[in-house]
């Protein structure tokens, strides 16, 4: 494959692909550095962007940066470079997530460069999915998928699944009782018509998706009480397909791993014709996140519950302009 040629309108192009992750609450928590002269990318945490209530450990914020990364690693493959990419390169500089350094191509990933033309089509979609069987050859190439970033995943049984739906429920009343836990989600939500056109972040309520009206998809109702204007209301799935993505271990670079494994899964998905959906929501308390483990799998820690299934793919929400998010030295 011949790279594209090496100039900021490249790099530029790069990092609005490596954008197009999802986040907590679409709060898009990445900046990147671009040195020129050693072509490296910097991947950094921004800490302004993180949530104190819901994800304290910025363990989420992690996944969304990994998730970035990988995106990064598909558009560079896409356009003819080869990379290398190291975690956590400065043990005295944890805000540094990742280096990435680009090099001329010796062999093509056709797997990755495979993945690109899902990356700016998959998007969150929460509305009801059709009460449909995904096939298990489907399921296996998910879980490669998954293994290939060192992360599992895992199809829970019908009774783990009812685990999950109650802790997701168990979630929903802790916010009713704790209006601080809300303050995240509030922050994060544009309500109103002019906002949700204008914002280049958060979850706009044209996204929210329809209120649940009957179902046990676990959809988060990020209205909370508010109004929404027009919202409707529909019936969810009885049997929603829960998929638990998770690590051996819980440090930051298990975090970022689980971003990058979480990413290829959702690509994969969406080249297969799956629509997709995250659950965090009984996983922002720790005592409901270790329920969420599964005792059948050899998985030790939950990093993020995926709502699979065939049906509308969300709406594209808002992304931060690129001159916000890269600097070029």
């Amino acid at each position: 494959m011949q790279h594209q040629p090496f100039d900021a309108k490249t790099v530029t192009a790069l990092v609005e692909d490596a954008a197009a992750a999802p986040s907590m609450h679409n709060a898009q928590p990445w900046k990147f550095r671009f040195l020129s002269g050693a072509r490296t990318f910097h991947l950094r945490a921004d800490l302004e962007r993180a949530m104190p209530h819901s994800d304290p450990t910025n363990r989420a914020l992690h996944l969304g940066c990994g998730a970035a990364l990988f995106n990064l690693r598909v558009a560079a493959a896409h356009a003819g470079w080869d990379l290398t990419a190291r975690l956590l390169p400065e043990p005295s500089d944890p805000e540094l997530l990742a280096s990435v350094q680009l090099a001329d191509p010796t062999r093509p990933d056709d797997s990755l460069t495979a993945l690109y033309p899902a990356i700016h089509r998959r998007h969150t979609s929460r509305y009801p999915f059709a009460e449909k069987e995904i096939p298990a050859d489907i399921q296996a190439e998910l879980g490669d998928a998954a293994r290939q970033e060192g992360a599992q995943l895992a199809f829970p049984s019908a009774w783990h699944s009812e685990t999950l739906l109650d802790l997701a429920h168990d979630a929903e009343g802790r916010d009713t009782l704790d209006p601080a836990a809300f303050e995240d989600v509030a922050r994060w939500t544009r309500l109103d018509d002019v906002t949700a056109d204008t914002a280049a972040d958060g979850i706009p309520a044209y996204a929210f998706g329809p209120r649940k009206r009957n179902g046990k998809a676990p959809v988060r109702d990020f209205a909370g009480r508010r109004t929404v204007t027009d919202r409707g209301t529909a019936t969810f799935e009885h049997t929603p397909h829960l998929v638990l993505l998770g690590t051996a271990d819980d440090q930051p670079t298990d975090w970022l791993r689980a971003g990058q494994a979480l990413e290829r899964v959702l690509l994969l998905a969406t080249l297969q014709g799956l629509a997709t959906s995250l659950t965090s929501h009984a996983l922002e308390s720790r005592d409901l996140r270790w329920l969420a483990r599964d005792p059948l799998t050899a998985m030790g820690y939950v990093q993020i519950v995926l709502r699979l299934g065939y049906g509308p793919q969300g709406p594209a929400t808002p992304r931060r302009p690129v001159r916000d998010v890269l600097d070029i030295e």
